[in-house]
C-alpha cells in the first residue's frame, strides 16, 4: 500500500501545480521573484488549451482505431480497469458479441484512497451479467492497484483457470493508455491485440482555430496534469 501511495504522489509533485507550489514554498525562503515569475509562466502555460491538447494528441500518437472486423480471434478478450471504464465495457462487450473469443476478462482494478474503492472489475462484471453474458465466460483477476499489477494477474488467471493453448490476447484500454499498456503484457509474454477505445479525436488545426484554447482555465490545467502523469508512467515503465 505504501509502494502505491507513493506511485500516486510522485507524479503529483512533478505535475504543473505541484512544482508551482514547491517553486513558491521555495521563494519564501529565498525571496527570489524569478521563482515566482517561473511558477506563474508554469501554471499559465499549462492551464492553456493548447498546450493541454497539444499533450493529449501527442499521448495518443500513433495508436489508431482499429475496426472490429480487423480483428482476430483470440484466447481472451482483456478488459483494464481505470478511465472511461463504459467504452472498455462497451467495447468488451462487443468484441464478445462479434465471437473474437468467448472469454471476457476483467482487471479487479481498486482505488484505496478512493471514496468507492469497490473492486472495479467486480462492478464490469455485475454489468456484463446484466446484458446477458453467460457467467461461465466471465473472469475477473485478483484486486490490482496499477497496470504491472493488471498484467501479473492475468498472467496468473492464465496459468490456474483458463485452459488456453494460446496466450494471443485483445486488449481492451483507452488510447492514451494502451503504449504502456501493450509493452507491459508483452514483457508477461502475451502477444497482444490492441483494441484502443476513448480516444480524443484532437485535431490541432481546429484547437488553434479555437478562440477558447488561448485562455487559461481549470480544466486545461486538469487535463495537462493527467497528460504528464501518463508521460512519469511511460519513463517508469520504460514503454516508449
Amino acid at each position: 500500500m505504501a509502494i502505491y501511495f507513493i506511485s500516486k504522489f510522485l507524479p503529483l509533485i512533478f505535475s504543473p501545480l505541484g512544482i508551482t507550489i514547491i517553486l513558491l514554498i521555495v521563494c519564501l525562503f529565498k525571496k527570489n521573484r524569478k521563482l515566482v515569475f517561473s511558477a506563474l509562466i508554469i501554471l499559465t502555460i499549462s492551464s492553456i488549451g493548447i498546450f493541454a491538447e497539444f499533450l493529449w494528441i501527442l499521448l495518443e500518437y500513433p495508436i489508431k482505431r482499429v475496426g472490429i472486423n480487423d480483428v482476430r480471434t483470440a484466447g481472451a478478450i482483456v478488459v483494464l480497469s481505470g478511465h472511461n471504464q463504459s467504452k472498455r465495457l462497451d467495447a468488451g462487450i462487443e468484441l464478445y458479441n462479434s465471437k473474437k473469443s468467448d472469454k471476457l476478462i476483467f482487471t479487479g482494478g481498486i482505488n484505496p484512497y478512493s471514496y468507492d474503492p469497490r473492486d472495479r472489475g467486480k462492478v464490469l462484471m455485475d454489468r456484463s451479467l446484466e446484458l446477458a453474458i453467460p457467467s461461465s465466460n466471465l473472469y475477473k483477476t485478483s484486486e490490482v492497484l496499477n497496470t504491472y499489477e493488471e498484467a501479473k494477474a492475468t498472467k496468473k488467471l492464465f496459468q490456474k483457470k483458463l485452459n488456453l493453448n494460446s496466450e494471443e490476447i485483445i486488449l481492451v484500454t483507452s488510447a492514451f493508455h494502451m503504449k504502456r499498456a501493450k509493452k507491459v503484457f508483452q514483457r508477461e509474454g502475451f502477444y497482444v491485440q490492441p483494441y484502443p477505445v476513448d480516444f480524443k479525436n484532437y485535431k490541432f488545426r481546429n484547437v488553434i482555430r479555437n478562440p477558447m484554447s488561448w485562455i487559461p482555465s481549470a480544466d486545461n490545467l486538469s487535463k495537462s496534469s493527467q497528460a504528464l502523469r501518463e508521460f512519469i508512467g511511460r519513463v517508469v515503465y520504460r514503454a516508449w
